[in-house]
């Protein structure tokens, strides 16, 4: 049986994967300037809490680009509300 992975571009299937937007503030060394910091936002769909695509993207950074990084600020659904949903089985009406 082949080995079925997860399309990061496919939506809905994505999502019922687990994955939700997760948006990255990174904040970086300019090569030619290290005393000043530029930003670069990243937006990819990931699993909280590990962020596997996040990760990757930063060791990618880290081997390939000048820029040392200074800061990642991290926000995903799952870190700013709840993850459990919840149906109320009952409905009481007040005349």
């Amino acid at each position: 049986m082949a080995n079925k992975e997860v399309s990061y571009g496919s939506g809905l299937k994505t999502q019922l994967a687990g994955f939700s937007l997760t948006t990255a503030e990174i904040l970086y060394r300019l090569p030619d300037h290290p005393s000043l910091l530029q930003s670069y936002i990243w937006q990819e769909y990931d699993v909280a809490p590990r962020f596997p695509k996040l990760k990757s993207f930063l060791d990618f950074w880290t081997a390939k680009l000048d820029g040392k990084l200074f800061r990642v600020t991290v926000a995903h659904s799952e870190l700013i509300r709840p993850a459990e949903l919840r149906l109320v089985g009952t409905e009481l009406k007040v005349h």
